[in-house]
C-alpha cells in the first residue's frame, strides 16, 4: 500500500508518499504561496530535487501538480495516481468531537469546518485540502484525518479545565486541547519500545518554532503545555507562551490594539523574536548570544528555564519520572539547550553525558549520564509516518 500524507496550511501543501511495505519515503515536497503571486513547488525523489514556479490559485491546482511531479519526469515514483491507495491528512484541531483518527466523510469535513474557530487558520486550510484531494483523486480513494488533539484526549478534567465559569466550557468548549499530539504519540511509543516497557512515566519535549511539553503515563497523555490554542506553554519562535491574562489587557491599552490584532501580536511578534530582537530561529538567537547580545542570551535562558519547570511539575503530577524525551527541530539538534534544561536536575534523577549529548548517532540517542535514574533520550519525530500508519490501519480495517 502506498499512502500519500498531506499537511495543508492556508497557503502551503506539504506532502510525502510512503510505501507501507517497508515504510520508506518514495518522495516528498512542498507547494508554497498557494493563492499568492510567486507560488512554486519543490519536489524531492530518487536522490534529486526539482523546483518550479507554478501558479496555484487554490489547493486543487497544487494537488494536480503534486500528481504530475510524482508520475512524470525524473522525479517520478509511480506510473499513475491510481497506485496511491489512500491519503492521510494532518488536522490540527479535533476538539472533543474526535477522539481517534477517522476515515473522511462529508459529515466529518463539515464538523472540522464547524470547529474551525478553535484553530481558524489551520482547520480551514485542512478543509480546503480535504476537498481538493477528493476533487483530484476521486471519491474511490479513501481519505483519513489524523488530529493533533486526539492524543491529548486522555487528559483528566482536572488537567484540561480552566478556572473560568463552567458554562464557558459547556457553551463554547473552552478548555485545554493541546497540539503536536501526533509527534508526542510517536516519540512516546518509540521511547517505550526502545526501553522495552509500556509502564513508563515520561515527559516528552517537542521543541521547535512551536514547542509543547507533555506528561505521558503508561502511553497516555496526562497533561500538556499548549492550551485552547497553540499559543500557551513555553516561549516559542514568535509566540509568547504562558502569560498573566492581565498582561494582555494592559498591552491592549498601551498599544491601542485589540481582538484579532492583539492575537496576531501575541502569535507573531513575541517569543524568541520579541525577547531577543534578533530572530525567531533558535540558531540565530544562540549565535547572537555567543556574540555578546544580552537579550538573546536572556531568551535562551528563559526557554531552558521554562522547559525545566514543566518537567519538574509533570514529574510531580505523575508521581515520578522514568524518562525525558527531546524531539523537534530544537530538541533533536540543539545539544546546548538539552544540557541547559537538564542542568542541576540531579535531585530528580536526571543527568546527561556531555559527550553523548554532543553527538548525532541516529534516530534514537540515549544521552543519559552515568548513574542517571531517569533515561534521557533524543528521538527524531516522524509525524508523517504516524499519519501513514493510522491511514493504513483504518483503510485495511474498513475493507
Amino acid at each position: 500500500m502506498k499512502v500519500l500524507v498531506i499537511n495543508c496550511g492556508s497557503s502551503s501543501l506539504k506532502y510525502q508518499l510512503i510505501d507501507m511495505t517497508d515504510e520508506s519515503v518514495l518522495c516528498k515536497g512542498l507547494c508554497e504561496r498557494i493563492g499568492i503571486e510567486g507560488s512554486k513547488i519543490t519536489h524531492k525523489a530518487n536522490g534529486g530535487e526539482w523546483s518550479q514556479e507554478v501558479p496555484f490559485p487554490t489547493h486543487t491546482e497544487a494537488f494536480m501538480k503534486v500528481v504530475e511531479m510524482m508520475t512524470t519526469g525524473e522525479g517520478a515514483v509511480v506510473k499513475d495516481k491510481s497506485e496511491i491507495s489512500a491519503i492521510g491528512h494532518r488536522v490540527v484541531q479535533g476538539a472533543e468531537f474526535f477522539t481517534k483518527s477517522e476515515i473522511v466523510t462529508d459529515a466529518i469535513i463539515d464538523k472540522i469546518e464547524e470547529i474551525a474557530p478553535l484553530a481558524p487558520v489551520h482547520n480551514m486550510a485542512h478543509v480546503q485540502g480535504l476537498r481538493s484531494a477528493k476533487a483530484v483523486f476521486g471519491e474511490k480513494v479513501p481519505n483519513v484525518v489524523v488530529f493533533d488533539t486526539t492524543f491529548h484526549q486522555t487528559m483528566p478534567a482536572k488537567a484540561y479545565m480552566y478556572g473560568v465559569p463552567y458554562e464557558m466550557y459547556e457553551k463554547y468548549s473552552i478548555r485545554r486541547y493541546g497540539a503536536h499530539g501526533t509527534s508526542h504519540r510517536y516519540v512516546s511509543m518509540a521511547a517505550a519500545e526502545y526501553l522495552n516497557s509500556s509502564d513508563l512515566k515520561m515527559v516528552t519535549c517537542h521543541l521547535g518554532n512551536g514547542s509543547s511539553i507533555s506528561a505521558v503515563k503508561a502511553g497516555k497523555c496526562m497533561d500538556t503545555s499548549m492550551g485552547l490554542t497553540p499559543l500557551a506553554g513555553v516561549l516559542m519562535g514568535t509566540r509568547c507562551g504562558d502569560l498573566d491574562p492581565s498582561v494582555v489587557t494592559y498591552m491592549e491599552q498601551k498599544l491601542g490594539i485589540h481582538g484579532q490584532e492583539m492575537a496576531d501580536y501575541l502569535n507573531k511578534k513575541c517569543g524568541l523574536l520579541g525577547v531577543s530582537g534578533v530572530s525567531s530561529d533558535m540558531r540565530d538567537v544562540t549565535n547572537a548570544a555567543d556574540a555578546g547580545n544580552e537579550r538573546a542570551k536572556l531568551a535562551t535562558e528563559m526557554l531552558a528555564y521554562q522547559i525545566k519547570k514543566y518537567i519538574g511539575s509533570y514529574a510531580a503530577a505523575m508521581g515520578g519520572l522514568d524518562c525525558v524525551v527531546f524531539t523537534g527541530g530544537i530538541g533533536e539538534n540543539d545539544y546546548r539547550m538539552r544540557a541547559s534544561v537538564c542542568e542541576n536536575m540531579g535531585f530528580l534523577g536526571i543527568s546527561v553525558d556531555p559527550e553523548k549529548n554532543c553527538k548525532r548517532t541516529g534516530d534514537i540517542m540515549d544521552i543519559s549520564g552515568k548513574g542517571s535514574r531517569v533515561k534521557v533520550l533524543v528521538i527524531c519525530t516522524n509525524e508523517e509516518l504516524m499519519i501513514a500508519r493510522d491511514t493504513k490501519a483504518l483503510v485495511e480495517a474498513a475493507k
